[in-house]
């Protein structure tokens, strides 16, 4: 009996949270999206692991390495003013990033399906900059029509849903804006492809599980890193009981994270309806607020290590250790 408990302990059970697990999931169709702080790492993620990552949601992101390691930068030309990011530097960036190893080589993404979204109303990260993301893609993507944008819906900084949040021209404090639009929907569909709309009365029939983070971060507790020792990830039902199923990794923005909106982020965007009808298993893991990150951020400007943005950077490395989880090779 007390085996059993150091056990249970040691798996998060007696926190609240479960081991998570793993299911029969397509390597071939992982995919990654976020906002704002989560775009950029979203971002991050995808250009580090391109030969996996085979599509990328962005909303209100800035473009790879735009910050080069300072938060001064990110909050000021990687948020304000477009005119001062120099994308040749970012590209000469990521080109010694892939001569050193630390990210996958570019070719892989050119195949990689884009979607970007910029509210025209947003003035936390500008039009602009996300225009700048867009180009920095257009550099290395190459299949017609791989990259979609949309310019032109009068959102805030904000996920814009189409049944939850705030007035969408409006700032509000989840930053989730009711737009009439279902950003969840149309950033999977453009990845995918194919994918069947759920209707705005759908209810989520599959299982939203908190689950352990910490053991994914196997040289300091998570919380050194900015990570919260547990994160969200949604099952529909069919892929609990063994269904082919695909992945998708959505990360929140600054200030949703567990510790601030709880569960309203995972459960509010719309992705989880969306799961449900096409066999899709979401992730949704948790940064958290630390000296070096008080409004819980992803790692964009490098407050956790200098190697942030590759494939060295300590969330990269904790996320990828997630997937390979749910994949069956962790």
């Amino acid at each position: 009996m007390k085996q059993l408990l150091v056990v249970l302990v040691l798996a998060g059970v007696c926190r609240g949270q479960s081991r998570l697990g793993t299911y029969n999931v397509d390597p071939a169709a992982l995919s990654v999206s976020g906002l704002s702080s989560g775009a950029a790492f979203a971002t991050q993620f995808q250009v580090a692991h391109s030969e996996e990552v085979m599509g990328v949601g962005l909303l209100a992101g800035a473009p790879y390495y735009c910050a080069k390691g300072n938060l001064m930068t990110a909050v000021d030309a990687c948020m304000k003013y477009p005119q001062s990011i120099n994308l040749s530097n970012l590209h000469l960036y990521t080109q010694q990033s892939v001569k050193s190893g630390t990210v996958d080589p570019v070719c892989n993404m050119a195949s990689a399906r884009v979607f970007i979204f910029s509210g025209t109303k947003d003035t936390v990260v500008v039009p602009g900059v996300v225009k700048k993301l867009e180009e920095y893609y257009r550099a290395y993507v190459a299949a017609p029509g791989a990259i979609a944008t949309v310019y032109d819906i009068p959102a805030h900084h904000g996920f814009p849903t189409d049944r939850y949040g705030g007035a969408c021209g409006s700032p509000n404090s989840d930053y989730i804006n009711n737009c009439n639009y279902n950003a969840a929907y149309e950033l999977l569909e453009h990845i995918y492809g194919g994918l069947q709309k759920p209707p705005t009365s759908h209810v989520a029939q599959g299982q939203l599980t908190l689950f352990d983070q910490a053991e994914f971060f196997k040289l300091a507790p998570a919380p050194t890193y900015g990570m919260d020792t547990a994160g969200y990830v949604y099952v529909p039902p069919p892929c609990h009981i063994g269904a082919r199923c695909r992945l998708h990794i959505a990360f929140h923005g600054c200030l949703q994270q567990r510790g601030i909106l709880a569960d309203r982020y995972a459960k509010t965007t719309g992705y989880n309806e969306v799961a449900d009808l096409n066999n899709l298993i979401i992730l949704y893991p948790q940064a958290k607020k630390t000296l070096t990150n008080p409004n819980g951020c992803w790692d964009w400007w490098g407050y956790s290590s200098y190697a942030y943005a590759t494939k060295n950077g300590y969330q990269v490395t904790g996320v990828h250790r997630m997937i390979r989880r749910v994949l069956g090779t962790y």
